[in-house]
């Protein structure tokens, strides 16, 4: 891998996080919250891992890494919340 891919993925999963962050932003404030900052954070740890799981490189697996990295914590909180439950 090269860094031109790996900084690609990166910036594709922050991104995604950041898309994420502003639509469910109901303020100015919420913006501002480290709960937004960490779900950036996430979804550029996302977008990185992506990058390892991915097949071949170019568009699908660029739009993937972003979907990914959206719905990315909403994922592991469902998963843990199912494992968790008795």
């Amino acid at each position: 891998m090269d860094v031109y891919t790996i900084v690609t993925f990166i910036l594709l999963g922050t991104l995604g996080g950041i898309t994420h962050v502003i639509i469910e932003a109901k303020s100015w404030e919420d913006l501002k919250k480290f709960s937004s900052f960490k779900r950036t954070v996430i979804g550029s740890i996302i977008g990185f891992l992506y990058m390892f799981l991915h097949t071949d490189y170019g568009f699908p697996n660029f739009i993937m890494a972003f979907v990914s990295a959206y719905a990315g914590e909403d994922f592991i909180k469902k998963l843990i919340d199912k494992l968790t439950k008795k």
